[in-house]
């Protein structure tokens, strides 16, 4: 099944021009992430500077705070605007995302940048890194608030293919039935792969 949907996402990623696709895995999880830049579809919006994409994790109980819970997909779609600030090589972001794990969803706000490495050109480099929040107003179903944050980089050792290693963490709290608030590590790890851009 996860071959299936892995094909698929490679797939759809040059069937509809998306500006990057990227799968990331370690040794129990799975995470593939796709994201549209809409700069190139309306001459009002620069490109490389609005984004809509999406993301798919299937994550092991192994990585999260609880080994002996059942662990469900995590399925995300997100907004971002992001823009260069002055020719410094730091482009800096305002994000929107809707979540969802079974039983929990919430709509975090959250803040990314991207830092181009000062290398030789033949070897583009990127330092990546970003932190979402919702707080109970932002939250659904059983969720209390959401915690995301991450940080990458990532060597373009092809053109427009890149080596990714990055660390995430996800904190789905929610409430219990005696509504108590639980704080849960969704997943907690150290990951690896390659991202693409069309």
């Amino acid at each position: 099944m996860l071959k299936k949907i892995t094909m698929v996402a490679l797939s759809a990623a040059s069937a509809f021009a998306m500006h990057s696709a990227e799968i990331n895995i370690n040794e129990a999880d799975l995470e593939i992430g796709t994201r549209f830049d809409m700069g190139q579809f309306n001459q009002n919006v620069e490109p490389d500077t609005m984004f809509v994409g999406a993301k798919f994790l299937n994550a092991d109980a192994k990585h999260s705070s609880d080994n002996n819970t059942s662990i469900d997909p995590y399925l995300e779609l997100n907004f971002l605007m992001q823009r260069e600030i002055a020719k410094s090589g730091v482009r800096f972001g305002l994000g929107v995302k809707v979540n969802y794990t079974k039983d929990y969803s919430t709509a975090p706000l959250g803040v990314e940048f991207a830092y181009t490495i000062p290398a030789p050109k033949l070897i583009p480099m990127h330092l990546n890194g970003s932190i979402y929040y919702a707080p109970s107003a932002l939250a659904f179903s059983d969720a209390k608030d959401f915690v995301e944050y991450r940080i990458s980089y990532d060597i373009e050792v092809i053109d427009n293919g890149a080596i990714v290693v990055g660390y995430r963490s996800l904190n789905t709290n929610y409430d219990n039935n005696n509504n108590d608030m639980r704080t849960f590590s969704y997943n907690k790890s150290w990951y690896a792969g390659f991202k693409f851009a069309f």
